[in-house]
């Protein structure tokens, strides 16, 4: 969805919310649990950062697909 808005940078754009939506997550675990992450879920929120960034792609190609027809 932040793809298509921006219409460009569509990596950029989904590898940022990605990381926001890692952050947060962190710091409410860090903060509301003082537990730190661990392998497993860092190697989630790496692959949820990967997807973020390929939707971002996604949305970019969808939203100027569009505009051109």
């Amino acid at each position: 969805m932040s793809g298509g808005k921006r219409k460009e940078k569509g990596w950029l754009i989904g590898g940022v919310t990605g990381l926001i939506y890692s952050l947060i997550v962190f710091l409410f675990q860090f903060l509301g649990y003082d537990r730190l992450f661990d392998m497993e879920q860092f190697v989630y929120h790496t692959c949820y950062t990967l997807i973020a960034m390929m939707g971002g792609i996604l949305g970019v190609n969808i939203a100027t697909n569009n505009s051109r027809a």
